[in-house]
Order: structure tokens, then sequence, then C-alpha cells
């Protein structure tokens, strides 16, 4: 079969119609258009597995059944020629002739069946005489008549197939998953990576908790919530931006090592490396710092390019190559701001001083932003996202990390990291602080923040913190965006690693 023709459809309600039309006479002719069970005794790729081999013009005894989406259809005469997908994107071309399925039933074929239609067939392997291996039809059956069109392909100026713009692709993803093998790899890629973490974990001897999505009060982590309502006891519930606080009561309660993977929400921007919905990874272990974390970290990363890609150097979208194996660089937020900027920045550093420099860089600042957020942004802009090498950024400012201890030797600072690969933050650690009445104190600045006007500080838990004056370890902890890490392997953006991604609403 001809392998540079790509079909062409028309998205029009007439088309629809038509299709409808051939439904109704399949239900008045008394055949099923959605049968309910199919024969199938193989698959498409099965098949190509087995009979690879098979000779140009050669026909086998071995009789197959098996079914697909009709992707490629040319009738001409007393033959026709239909190359069906599965849902791996393996395709396998089917011969129908005159010979082997009689008058009638090539006759249907050639006006029942509309590209993107699923059909069974069956029939005895063989190779064209042009050497393409192919199924030699006696019979068929419509396995699910499609009332809609596929999407019009053509192939560009580069010999590359084009079809749905990134907008139409997103929106719609299972037209993306059927026209486009690159996003059926991605499903793909993604279910190995979380193989991969959970076997990381595994190994390591954690365990797998689910915490609760609907809180009464948001916290974990600095961010806007999404607010709801449960009806039964009128009151008003936020969904959570962290599974943090339910975790470190696991902890309180003697489950020294455990994690989640879970869905976050945060009610903020949306672009190509945020998204208001997305699935993270949080990780404690009792008796640990951030620095045990920052290699657990590591090794979750380099053992998902291992496992899913057979090495820890990836080939992102582009084409380039990027080496995520090795040990990575490690720098301090606050000596690489002071390198950048060519004088010194510490924690002492007067509010006045931080907002001309983020004038200077025409970085905007709000009005509730503490010492330590400004800084934040101005590393942020100047440095962090210029981090093109896997690095983790230490020892943040306290003012904005209040659930992380205190550096053991540089005060006003934390024992906190953020891991920035490709200029991207990717995941965050803590050596976790365990005082109760530090906590306390800090949370009760949260929330005196969060008075002031800032919608992303945290509230005061009253039950989380009664868990940690029963007694909360020494601990370290972890979290990572799932979503970023398979950007950091794969080089796509945000909405092309997540299967259905949050879009704005059309109309």
């Amino acid at each position: 079969m001809n392998e540079n023709l790509h079909p062409i459809t028309d998205d029009t309600s007439d088309q629809i119609q038509v299709r409808k039309d051939k439904r109704e006479r399949f239900l008045a002719s008394g055949r099923e258009p959605y049968p309910a069970e199919l024969p199938i005794d193989t698959t498409i790729a099965e098949v190509r597995a087995k009979f690879s081999q098979v000779e140009p013009g050669e026909e086998l005894d071995e009789q197959v059944g098996v079914a697909g989406r009709v992707m490629l259809m040319r009738p001409s005469g007393k033959i026709a020629f239909i190359t069906l997908q599965a849902g791996d994107g393996s395709r396998l071309q089917v011969i129908f002739s005159l010979a082997n399925v009689g008058q009638e039933s090539l006759d249907s074929l050639k006006v029942d069946v509309d590209l993107g239609d699923h059909i069974f067939v069956q029939g005895h392997v063989g190779a064209s005489k042009r050497g393409e291996l192919s199924v030699f039809a006696h019979s068929w059956l419509m396995a699910a008549k499609a009332i809609r069109p596929l999407p019009k392909t053509f192939v560009n100026e580069d010999g590359v197939e084009m079809s749905l713009s990134e907008e139409t692709r997103v929106r719609k993803r299972h037209l993306d998953l059927i026209t486009r093998q690159s996003a059926r790899d991605m499903i793909r890629i993604r279910a190995a990576v979380m193989r991969s973490i959970r076997h990381t974990f595994e190994a390591r001897d954690y365990i797998e908790l689910e915490t609760p999505i609907l809180q009464v009060l948001h916290g974990g982590a600095s961010a806007r919530p999404f607010t709801t309502h449960i009806n039964a006891y009128d009151q008003d519930l936020y969904l959570r931006i962290a599974t943090e606080l339910y975790l470190k009561r696991a902890v309180v309660g003697g489950v020294e090592r455990i994690y989640e993977i879970g869905k976050n929400f945060r009610n903020e921007g949306a672009d190509s490396s945020h998204s208001p919905e997305f699935s993270a990874l949080e990780a404690y272990q009792a008796y640990a710092t951030y620095d045990t974390m920052a290699q657990l970290t590591k090794d979750i990363v380099q053992n998902a390019a291992r496992d899913v890609f057979g090495t820890t150097v990836v080939t992102l979208a582009d084409g380039t190559e990027y080496d995520l194996g090795g040990d990575w660089d490690e720098i301090c937020l606050y000596d690489s701001l002071s390198e950048k900027l060519g004088e010194e920045i510490t924690v002492e550093t007067p509010r006045e001083r931080l907002l001309e420099i983020a004038a200077e860089h025409g970085i905007k600042v709000k009005e509730y932003a503490v010492n330590g957020k400004i800084v934040e942004d101005i590393w942020e802009e100047l440095v962090g996202d210029h981090l093109y090498h896997p690095t983790f950024v230490r020892d943040f400012p306290e003012d904005t990390s209040p659930l992380t201890r205190g550096h053991r030797t540089k005060p006003g600072l934390t024992e906190k990291w953020d891991l920035y690969i490709r200029g991207v933050e990717t995941a965050t650690a803590y050596s976790e602080l365990a005082d109760p009445v530090i906590q306390r104190e800090r949370l009760t600045a949260q929330s005196l923040e969060a008075a002031n006007g800032d919608p992303e500080a945290m509230q005061l838990d009253e039950d989380f913190l009664e868990a940690m004056e029963q007694g909360f370890p020494p601990a370290g902890g972890m979290g990572m965006g799932i979503d970023r890490l398979l950007m950091a392997l794969t080089g796509l953006g945000i909405r092309e690693t997540i299967a259905f991604p949050f879009v704005k609403p059309q109309g």
C-alpha cells in the first residue's frame, strides 16, 4: 500500500449526517454497529512481531482475528486496502479481495466503512507483492461506527505529518492520541515514570499513603487555594495545596518513611510550567535531613531516566540531549545572588535596598511580600531562570519557609533546597522543623500575614500543632511535581505531559 497516502476528511454537519445514516442502515439490516463482543484472538502488535519475516507475495495458512481503527482506506475495483491502527499506534494493512470476502461484503465495506471506524477482521496472514505485512480478509464486522470524522491531516514541506493545533491537542486529547504517536508515547512514559518512582521508594522501605483532598484549612505551602462548600455541614472547604501537614501527622504516629503521589490544586496562574491542578509527590523520612532528601531526589530522577529510557542522557523534544547523570551542582541562594549583583545580599539587607534592586531590574514586588520573598523573586529572575544543569539551590530565608528547620550555622536561613533543571524548579526539600513552640510562632506569623492581605500565607492549624506537640522526630521532607519531572525528562511543556490538562473554558 502507498505509505504516502493521508486521510482527508471534512468535519461538517453533512459528514456527520452521512455517518448517522450509515449507522441507521446497519440497524435496519439487523447488523450491530456497536457489538458487545468480537472474536478477537490477537493484537496488531502481536501479528507484526510474530510474522515480521514473511516474504513479499507469500501467504500463510495462519488465521487471525484482529481489530483496529481505520486510518487509511483505498478501494479499487475488486480489491480494497485498509490500514488499521491499534491503541498503541501499531498499524497493519488488511487486503479485501472479491475472491476472499465476496461481492456483498466488499460492496458493504466500500459503502459503509469510513475513516475512524473500528472494524474487526478475520483472515490469513501474508505479505503484499510489495512486501508489506498484511491480513488477507475472509470476513469483517463493524466494531464501532465513528459518527464524527477524523481531523484533517497533511504533510508539510519538511515531510512531517501535520494535524491538530497545540490548543486543539490539549482540549481534545482523544484526537491527539488517535493522530500523534508522541502523544501516545507520553501516556506510556508517564506510567513508566510512576512505576519507577514507586519502585525507588519501595526499595527504601517507604510506605505509600493517601491524605484528604478536601480540607478545613489550607496549609503545607504558600499558595492561593481553591474553595468549595460542603452542603451537609454548610461549611466552606479548601482543595489541598499540599499533602505535608497530614503526612507529618503520620510521621508523628510512627510511620517513619512515608510518601504520597496525588493531585494538588493551586488557584494561581497557568503557563508553560504551571497548572492549577497538578500531580505532586511528597515524602518524609524520620531521622533524616535535607541532605538525605537530596540524595533520594537525585536517585528518583536518575532511576526514572534509566528505567524509562535506558540512560541518564535523555533526548529532549527539540532533539538535543540533556545529561541528568553524575553529581549535580550545588549553590547557596544568597551567595549566588550576591555574586550576580556584585554586592553582598544577606538576611540583614534593608527592605529599601531590596526594593531598589527589584525596581532596577523591572521586577514587580507585592506590597505584602516579606523581605525573603523579595530576595527570592530577584534571585529567580537573575539566577534561577538561567540554571541549565541540574542544581540544588540551598539555604532559603526563614520568613518564607515557616515549616523548615532553622539553619544550624547560618542565622536567619533555613535548611531548605530547591532543585532546578533547565531553569525550572522541579523539587524542594527541608530539614523539617520539629520544635512545636517555634512552629506555632511561625504559623501565627503566617496567619498575621494572611490578615494583612497575603492570599498565599498559611493558616493556623491547631490540629496539626497538637500532633506536633505529641513529638515530631527529626526528619527530612521533599516534594516534587510529577509533571515537572516529565518536563525534565522529555523537554515538553507542562500541558503536553498531562493527559488532560485544565484549559481555559471556551466561550
